[in-house]
Formats: C-alpha cells, structure tokens, sequence
C-alpha cells in the first residue's frame, strides 16, 4: 500500500505536468519558462496554489489574483492520472508490467488532451513514447521486446493501411501512435484496438444520428482518444480478453 500511495502522488503531480504539456506543446512553447501562470492574467502561480487537486479546491477554482475560474480540467486531469497510475500498480505483477504501463498511461494523457482540442497528436509525444517503451523493455523484459516489436509493427500497419485507403479518415499520428501502443502492450495491443474501433465507431453512429447522414459524416472525430481508451482497456483486461478468445472462441 506504500507503493500504491507513493504511485498516487506522483501521478498527482506527474498530472499537474501533462496539463502544462497538453496546453503549450500544441503552442509551441516551453515546456519549464516561464513557471505556471494565469492564462487570464498571466500572474504566476505561487507554489501553495500550486498543489495537484487540493489548491483548485481551496481557491475554489478562481485564480487568487484576478478571480477568473479555473477549468475544472486541471483537477480532473491529475485525479484520473494519479488514479490510473495507482490501479496500474495494483494490477500489475513484475517491474517491467508496471513500468511500462505506468509510461504509457503517462504518454496517453497528454495525446488524448491535445488531440481532443488540437486534431493533432504531436511527433514529440509519440517518439519519446516509442523511446520509453524500448529502454523500459529491453532493460526490465527483454525476452519480451520480440513480441511487443512485432506487436507495434502489426498495430502500426494495420492503421497505415487503413490511413491509405482513407486519407480523410485516418492520420498519420493516429498511424504512429497504435505501433507506439504495441510497443507497451505487447499482443494485448489487439483488444487495445478492437476496443478503440467500437468506440469509434459508436461516438460516429451518434453524431450521424444527432446531426444527419450529411452533416454527420463531415464532423472530424479525433482517434486518437478512442486509441488511449483502447489502450487503458488493455492495460487492465487485454490479457484477460486474450485468454478468453483463445479459449472460448477458438476452441
């Protein structure tokens, strides 16, 4: 339980950061200077009001200098991440499990922020992914980086192909991003997908059905959350979905 509460903290704090990540890289800024600031009246931020989750509360989510609110993001963002960061260790078995899905929970924040706003997933993100997930598996599984090679390439292919035949559907950072998530997850980067295509195609059957056929099919839903939703799946059931595939469904 130590472990897990140290994990919460700094997936607290770790998540403070990923909101700073999720509002400048986009932008092209900075990602140490200046220090965090009101986007309103660009006071900073003085470290007591600082703290993950517990200073939105007490400043009631108003920035203490000009009073205009603060997202109820900022705070959401670092609860989920520490929460995630937290179930990754208690589910888990092995350094390398854990390490691994620690990082890739980390990666698929931010992505999924700025791709919600931005319709982008950045190259900085999705390399320094693909860098994390080598170093932390050939250092802690190395036995197993075959596997999640081979497994980055398939999920990376198959969204390639499908970006070809699609160009309007698909982007090449949604292409980058599955063969990062192969390189975490390993085989369970299927029902990673499996998972992320449902939703996508759900959220589409949706907007069709609110907005028209018309309308419907000209709304740009990003894929890449539905991906990061695909992947904390896995995280947690992919090798379960696995085990009941291979033997129920094969057998």
């Amino acid at each position: 339980m130590e472990i897990a509460a140290f994990t919460g903290l700094f997936g607290a704090i770790f998540g403070s950061f990923l909101n700073v990540v999720a509002y400048r890289l986009p932008r092209r800024e900075s990602l140490v200077r200046p220090a965090s600031r009101c986007t309103s009246c660009d006071t900073p931020i003085r470290p007591y009001d600082n703290i993950p989750v517990l200073s939105w509360l007490a400043l009631r989510g108003r920035c203490r200098s000009c009073s205009a609110a603060i997202p109820a993001r900022y705070p959401l963002v670092e609860a989920l991440t520490a929460a995630l960061c937290v179930a990754a260790v208690l589910a888990k078995a092995g350094a390398a499990q854990i390490a691994l899905s620690v990082a890739l929970v980390l990666l698929l924040v931010p992505i999924a922020l700025i791709d919600l706003e931005h319709r982008i997933i950045p190259n900085k993100l999705t390399a320094l992914g693909a860098l994390l997930a080598l170093g932390i598996g050939t250092a802690l599984d190395p036995s197993g980086e075959p596997e999640r090679l081979i497994a980055g390439a398939a999920a990376g292919g198959a969204l390639l192909l499908a970006a070809l035949a699609y160009p309007n559907g698909m982007g090449m950072g949604d292409v980058k991003l599955a063969g990062v998530m192969g390189l975490f997850l390993g085989a369970a980067v299927a029902p990673a997908m499996l998972v992320a295509l449902l939703a996508g195609v759900l959220v589409g059957a949706l907007v069709i059905a609110r907005k028209g056929a018309r309308e419907g099919r000209k709304t740009a839903v990003p894929f890449g959350p539905f991906l990061a939703l695909g992947s904390i799946v896995a995280i947690f059931a992919g090798e379960p979905l696995i085990h009941w595939y291979t033997t129920s469904v094969l057998h």
